[in-house]
């Protein structure tokens, strides 16, 4: 999916207005006005000019736009090269980028070649032409949030160790609970990692461990008609009682409370 359009008010769909994901990753370049959208139940602002991209997992919707210009895309993640989709995955999730109006220019020029080139459907090599020419705007994206994130010199072994240890907690977050447990496959000593993460996000290891089990238990609650027993197990909780009493605390409500609050 790829468009570029004007937007003012109310999204009027149901589609976007109601919390989803979607089939890919979603990349929005905000050209003019502002767009506030929902993004793992938080609000988020984004005026012109200003890029995001949102991973498959992120659930999201469209709150409305003022006097908006958006260029827009989802590319699953089997068309995406290889390398992109690794480092969209260890830059995931990310904020909302401001971009400098020259930078904003490329991007909207690529955007016009890939639109024109995905009319041409009569070209024996549509498909190819049209994966290569988005996954060359994807790069560009991935450019510039990479320029960001870049470390300071002296920060950069606390960063590299906060990105290892981030994407070993994607991968295990629902059986491995403990600092300790990540700080023995990444080889370094619990109170180490936890001071390499502190002061690269501020937040401790334990933190970053309940908030990643908390925001998967909120997407189930909302998405699936899994009991709280159910969910709980699925994020490797057999206490049900403790999984409620950890929801409770980073959350401030039960899981029920939380469910019934989002989908009235």
């Amino acid at each position: 999916m790829m468009m570029r359009e004007s937007f003012n008010g109310s999204p009027n769909s149901e589609q976007v207005e109601r919390s989803h994901r979607d089939g890919g990753y979603t990349f929005i370049i905000q050209e003019k006005g502002k767009t506030i959208i929902e993004i793992d139940f938080q609000t988020h602002h984004i005026e012109a000019t200003a890029v995001i991209f949102l991973h498959p997992h992120q659930v999201h919707r469209v709150i409305a736009f003022e006097d908006a210009m958006i260029s827009t895309w989802i590319i699953t993640e089997e068309n995406l090269r290889p390398e992109y989709l690794s480092l969209l995955e260890g830059l995931a999730p990310v904020q909302v980028m401001a971009v400098t109006q020259e930078t904003l220019a490329v991007l909207t020029e690529t955007v016009a070649l890939c639109i024109k080139l995905s009319e041409q459907k009569t070209e024996v090599l549509y498909h190819s032409i049209l994966k290569e020419s988005v996954n060359t705007l994807v790069t560009q994206i991935i450019s510039h949030y990479l320029a960001l994130s870049k470390p300071s010199e002296h920060h950069a072994r606390f960063e590299d160790i906060t990105r290892e240890f981030k994407t070993a907690l994607e991968k295990h977050y629902k059986s491995t609970k403990k600092p300790s447990e990540y700080a023995a496959q990444m080889n370094l000593s619990p109170s180490y990692l936890n001071e390499c993460v502190k002061a690269a996000t501020g937040k401790s290891v334990s933190s970053h461990i309940r908030q990643r089990v908390v925001l998967e238990a909120k997407r189930l609650l909302y998405h699936s008609g899994k009991s709280v027993k159910e969910i709980a197990g699925e994020l490797g909780y057999d206490d049900y009682s403790y999984f409620t009493r950890l929801f409770n605390k980073v959350v401030s409500m039960t899981p029920i409370a939380f469910r019934d609050k989002n989908r009235e």
